[in-house]
């Protein structure tokens, strides 16, 4: 009999988070709540869970750089990614009218993409906090009858709120895409078509164009490279790369040859392709 799986997420039950576990996972999973992203990392590393999923980019807001960071620094391995459409809805007591509303709570984020909303609402004091369904969460447990949380349509179920309005979110084709990390690398036994791989280029003029020219000579697709400064060291940095193929043996090809002009390269992980929104 199959083990239930223990995914690690940041934040609480009904938060982005665990609808993304939820969706590459399945509902059969066992959620382990974090305060923050070095915490998931931290449980996934004492064994206290299985697998942590961490969000690294949205499509309003940008990368979250320090999860590249942490998923370096404790060596994990990427097995897969998901992309979740975010939908953010304000959700207040039942009963509760929008016009009763003086205070709307929700994650910083969250609260940026749907900024725009509340231009036309400017009596309405805006609060940050570190998760959208532990706003929702706090709404039901201290009867809070004056504030609304901005949170997904899971945590109004959970905590029984009622949707004041849905879809205040600025941009409709709002997306989140989260990488599923694994303590191991193995094999999942799923087509390979997708890595992800950090590495540092010298001072040289053109040393950074030379290694992208060896991924394109491959037909290795970039579709993403993002660079980091290196820790306390001036005019250095870390290039996290996103690679797509239709050949391994290509791509297999590809990192053979870039080993040679770049330093500290990394394969972060290797999986399938899911960026099915």
């Amino acid at each position: 009999m199959e083990t239930t799986k223990r995914v690690a997420i940041q934040g609480i039950k009904a938060s982005f988070h665990e609808e993304a576990a939820y969706k590459f996972f399945g509902k059969e999973i066992e959620t382990v709540e974090c305060n923050s992203f070095k915490e998931t990392c931290d449980k996934l590393e004492k064994n206290e869970a299985d697998f942590v999923v961490m969000a690294i980019e949205n499509s309003i807001a940008g990368s979250l750089l320090p999860n590249y960071t942490l998923i370096r620094d404790y060596g994990f391995s990427v097995v897969g990614e998901v992309y979740l459409p975010i939908q953010l809805h304000l959700m207040a007591l039942p009963g509760i009218k929008f016009e009763d509303i003086k205070v709307v709570t929700s994650h910083p984020i969250a609260i940026r993409q749907c900024i725009d909303f509340f231009y036309d609402y400017p009596h309405i004091k805006i609060v940050e906090s570190n998760d959208t369904a532990a706003c929702a969460k706090r709404i039901q447990e201290e009867k809070l009858t004056d504030t609304m949380a901005i949170a997904n349509s899971l945590a109004a179920e959970l905590y029984g709120l009622n949707i004041l309005e849905r879809r205040v979110e600025s941009n409709k084709k709002n997306y989140t895409r989260f990488l599923i990390l694994k303590k191991d690398k193995t094999d999942e036994g799923k087509k390979i078509n997708k890595a992800s791989i950090c590495f540092q280029v010298g001072h040289k003029a053109g040393s950074l164009a030379t290694v992208l020219n060896i991924f394109a000579e491959q037909d290795v697709s970039l579709t993403k490279i993002q660079s980091m400064p290196v820790l306390g060291k001036r005019n250095e940095y870390y290039f996290y790369v996103d690679l797509e193929w239709p050949s391994t043996e290509k791509y297999d090809k590809a990192i053979r040859k870039a080993l040679k002009y770049t330093s500290n390269f990394n394969i972060l992980g290797e999986y399938q392709k899911n960026d099915k929104v």
